[in-house]
């Protein structure tokens, strides 16, 4: 999509230099990248402590060789009590 935008010049020629950038569309779209890449991290972190990951070996049901196991992951829903909370918490250390 072609936009056309004002952009601080210092603020480009720093960028620039900072990455190995060849022309400005491509300083451009790093920095709307990080931008984007940065708010999934966030999103990603407002689950810390919430999830429950349970990678014990359990045998596969389909088609499996005898004694072979895969590890499994499930995520169970989060504890809404927060002194239940604290507890799985420290079990899980």
């Amino acid at each position: 999509m072609r936009t056309n935008i004002v952009i601080d010049e210092a603020l480009l020629e720093s960028a620039m230099q900072a990455g190995p950038f060849k022309t400005k569309k491509d300083a451009v779209e790093a920095g709307l990248k990080l931008l984007a890449r940065q708010a999934a991290y966030r999103e990603i972190l407002r689950w810390e402590g919430k999830l429950h990951w349970d990678d014990g070996p359990v045998a596969l049901s389909t088609g499996a060789a005898p004694g072979r196991e895969a590890a499994a992951f499930s995520v169970q829903e989060p504890v809404a009590n927060t002194a239940a909370r604290k507890k799985v918490r420290r079990g899980r250390r």
